[in-house]
């Protein structure tokens, strides 16, 4: 009875967000993240944000000169990914520093519009063709205390303006 209480108290506890995504131009992007509830959550120590693949399998089933799984695995599969050097993120801008948050706050995360591989037969403007209309794919991993919420959201993605 116990462990059924515990996982009730935990289902209630379940962090919800009100995610945003608005282009502010040259390809950049403000990611805004609110904590929005539930009330008795109170705060969160720590939120992982990570930005995630498109629904395509993305093996190596023919490898090339010059290609590698890890090279395939480093590329993000989607409009967007963290900008490079900001908010903590990653080499490839997947992921980004845990920041802690409190219901009824959010942050702002700063993002830019991924490119092609180096190994792809296509230029930039292509690229920003095929995902202009893909969402983007986050998942939240959040934890307080001894606690943890994995959160899956699909943000849509803003109207492209042309790059210079």
């Amino acid at each position: 009875m116990a462990r059924i209480e515990r996982e009730r108290w935990h289902a209630d506890l379940m962090p919800q967000f009100d995610i945003t995504l608005t282009e502010t131009g040259s390809g950049d992007a403000r990611l805004n993240v609110h904590l929005c509830g539930p009330d008795h959550l109170r705060h969160l120590d720590a939120v992982t944000i990570t930005v995630d693949d498109d629904d395509n399998d993305h093996t190596v089933r023919q490898p090339r000169v010059g290609l590698t799984q890890a090279d395939v695995d480093a590329q993000v599969w989607g409009p967007y990914r963290f900008l490079l050097g900001s908010d903590g993120a990653d080499q490839q801008g997947r992921a980004v520093a845990p920041v802690p948050l409190t219901v009824g706050r959010g942050r702002p995360f700063f993002m830019e519009r991924t490119e092609p591989g180096r190994w792809m037969a296509m230029n930039m403007a292509a690229w920003q063709r095929q995902n202009a209309a893909k969402p983007v794919r986050l998942i939240l991993t959040c934890r307080r205390g001894d606690e943890e919420w994995v959160v899956a959201r699909r943000i849509d993605n803003p109207p492209w303006t042309t790059q210079a």
